[in-house]
């Protein structure tokens, strides 16, 4: 069968409904939960792609989480190898591996359902061609990515955050959002946290449950589109 890698990296930062699109296509997901002390494989051998899941850490944040320089290895040994898609975190990883800017409590933050541009480059990607302009996903960051690598494309953009969305070749993409995050999901954020980010818990978790079989539509069309060129 074929198998996807994917790395966790922080205990509330699971694969969620990913899971459910790589049964779907009979796809195996090995999960290495990196934050427990499970090793960072050195490469994907073995594995038709590789997928970097978010975490509350920067990209470069080695003291704190010894595991990320193997990270940052294996995302440069995958790169051009297999598709590759980076979650949050994972985006900044990448956009960090190849010479792009993350920085930490940049800007405004993200929390929930949030409204993203796509680009005129997003037009053309294999992920996101056809799609309506305008689209919803669930945010949950501080942290953006201010540079992007030099050779990257930009695909999407929100009010608050520009680096939604890059493709770095042509099958390496990272994402600020949470594709995988479902309504579920949300509605066990902290109010207090939510709250002292400056969101009203009760419009968040509102919102996650109104948009939710849109954003069900929307990522799993974009996630399986990925999902096809692993398989």
């Amino acid at each position: 069968m074929t198998s996807v890698l994917i790395i966790k990296n922080d205990r509330d930062s699971g694969p969620g409904r990913l899971l459910e699109w790589l049964d779907a296509r009979s796809i195996s997901p090995v999960v290495v939960r990196a934050w427990d002390g499970e090793p960072v494989p050195g490469s994907v051998d073995g594995h038709a792609g590789l997928i970097l899941l978010g975490g509350g850490m920067l990209p470069d944040e080695d003291e704190r989480s010894p595991w990320l320089p193997a990270e940052r290895a294996l995302l440069r040994q995958a790169h051009g190898q297999v598709p590759v898609l980076g979650i949050c975190l994972g985006a900044q990883l990448l956009a960090h591996t190849f010479g792009g800017e993350v920085q930490g409590k940049y800007g405004q933050p993200e929390k929930g359902v949030t409204s993203l541009t796509v680009l005129p480059a997003g037009a053309d990607d294999v992920l996101l061609a056809g799609l309506p302009s305008t689209l919803r996903a669930v945010e949950s960051h501080q942290d953006q990515i201010t540079r992007l690598p030099s050779d990257a494309v930009l695909l999407m953009s929100s009010e608050r955050c520009t680096n939604q969305m890059l493709r770095l070749g042509q099958q390496s993409w990272g994402v600020q959002f949470h594709p995988e995050v479902e309504a579920e999901r949300v509605r066990r954020w902290s109010p207090d946290r939510l709250q002292a980010l400056g969101f009203d818990p009760d419009t968040v978790v509102a919102d996650a449950d109104r948009y939710a079989v849109e954003l069900e539509k929307t990522w799993s069309t974009v996630v399986e589109r990925f999902l096809s060129l692993v398989a």
